[in-house]
């Protein structure tokens, strides 16, 4: 029986083999089309593969090349002013993040779909015109939230002395400027929040102090009234307007 199954097996295979063969004849693993231009245009195949590879960065690039990481920032520093250690949990603020990241860069996303996407999608122009369109927007936004003297100062670390102006900065350089800028105003901003938790903190430390209280942790009673005047204020309206403001949205 098991013979028999096993001759039926490579009469399949020697049925199919051909077809495969011939099938693996048609299609090109590597294909480089040179264009008018001179630039080379490679394969679709190719192109797919550095998509894929390209996905893997894009946690990071949402991260270090948008405004994620100043609100991500405000709103930890906020819930730790409040005085919550879990409420709301890592999930929501990553969720509240996310949704303002996209609120805020949706000028961003339009203006890369309108003149790189769909161009590329409609084979009007090649991938890497497709790539230098679609970095344009995106180093404009970065670089109307980045300090000029960030980019000095990486731009001393790398040395480079050609750039004359803040646009002429290459990405290599414009990158990690815009996330210690992007640090900088996250901590201003959050400074700012602390402020007034930070009093209520010390007026109630020093009343249980003056009560003969000094055993009762001043962060228990100081909670409810913290919550209360963050509530009192419209504590999360002010702070998402605050930041979207932050990028001149």
């Amino acid at each position: 029986m098991r013979l028999k199954l096993f001759l039926s097996c490579l009469a399949l295979l020697a049925l199919v083999l051909p077809d495969v063969a011939y099938a693996a004849q048609d299609i090109s693993a590597v294909t480089v089309k040179i264009n008018p231009d001179g630039s080379e245009e490679y394969s679709v195949t190719l192109q797919i593969l550095a998509i894929m590879t390209a996905l893997t960065f894009i946690p990071a690039m949402v991260i270090m090349m948008t405004s994620f990481t100043r609100i991500i920032v405000v709103l930890a520093i906020l819930r730790q002013a409040i005085g919550l250690q879990q409420s709301p949990s890592n999930q929501v603020l990553i969720g509240i993040t996310l949704f303002l990241t996209f609120f805020i860069m949706s000028p961003v996303l339009n203006e890369i779909n309108d003149k790189a996407l769909q161009p590329y999608l409609n084979e009007e122009v090649t991938s890497m015109e497709a790539v230098d369109r679609a970095t344009a927007p995106l180093k404009a936004f970065m670089l109307a939230q980045t300090r000029v003297t960030d980019i000095q100062t990486f731009a001393e670390i790398a040395g480079e002395t050609n750039i004359q102006s803040p646009q002429d900065t290459p990405m290599s350089i414009l990158i990690p400027s815009f996330i210690t800028s992007e640090l900088k105003t996250a901590f201003q901003i959050g400074f700012m929040l602390f402020i007034p938790f930070l009093i209520i903190d010390l007026v109630v430390a020093s009343v249980l102090m003056a009560m003969g209280m000094m055993m009762l942790s001043p962060m228990i009673v100081s909670l409810p009234f913290k919550l209360m005047l963050f509530v009192l204020v419209d504590g999360w309206n002010l702070t998402m307007s605050t930041l979207a403001g932050s990028f001149g949205v």
